[in-house]
């Protein structure tokens, strides 16, 4: 019998008043996450936080997982446009310029999303959000992969897909560091993150 939660939303709003309320639950929910973590967070906290009561609160989600679901699958649908936007580059541009868009592509969606990094260890450590982890990570190999065989990166299917990996792996630590560093640490980070995925893909170009 499983022990997970249930994260199902409430039926979505169909007025736009009742829309707003969901969109401010996700905003206070993101606000909240960023101030005083994930531990410390509460649906009675949010409601408190909203002027509105717990019961009001649950009338669009359950539990304070629910909340969390909902607003991972929020960012997801960012980075799943940058994606496309990536994906929609013309092929034969250079290793340095791909680096330089594809990185502030998915800074801008790393920046826009408050509470981030609660946000993404919520994905990764709660087991009723653990197949959003694993979405956002298939989302990123997917396209990434596709990639890296226009930019004539050689290898078969396996290896342009452990490459996407370890980029992955790569830019999603140190995005993480960029957006909640000081202005000047964050730009030498950006500055070192891309040094380091050129690099990356120069090493396996020359391989093949």
């Amino acid at each position: 019998m499983s022990n997970l939660r249930n994260i199902s939303p409430r039926n979505l709003p169909v007025q736009q008043r009742a829309q707003q309320r969901r969109e401010e639950i996700l905003s206070v929910t993101a606000n909240l996450l960023e101030s005083v973590g994930l531990d410390d967070l509460t649906t009675i906290l949010v409601a408190k936080t909203l002027g509105i009561s717990v019961g009001t609160l649950y009338h669009y989600f359950p539990n304070k997982h629910a909340i969390l679901y909902a607003l991972a699958e929020q960012w997801l649908g960012e980075m799943d446009t940058a994606l496309q936007q990536l994906n929609a580059a013309k092929s034969g541009q250079s290793l340095r310029h791909f680096v330089d868009h594809s990185v502030n592509t998915l800074l801008e969606v790393y920046t826009h999303q408050r509470g981030l990094l609660p946000l993404v260890q919520a994905m990764f450590g709660i087991p009723e959000l653990k197949a959003l982890d694993d979405r956002h990570d298939q989302l990123v190999i997917d396209c990434l992969s596709e990639q890296f065989r226009l930019l004539d990166l050689g290898g078969d299917d396996h290896n342009l897909r452990r490459l996407a990996r370890t980029w992955l792996e790569l830019t999603h630590a140190l995005l993480l560091v960029v957006v909640n560093q000081r202005p000047v640490d964050s730009a030498a980070t950006l500055a070192e993150l891309k040094q380091l995925c050129l690099a990356l893909l120069e090493r396996s170009r020359g391989q093949f």
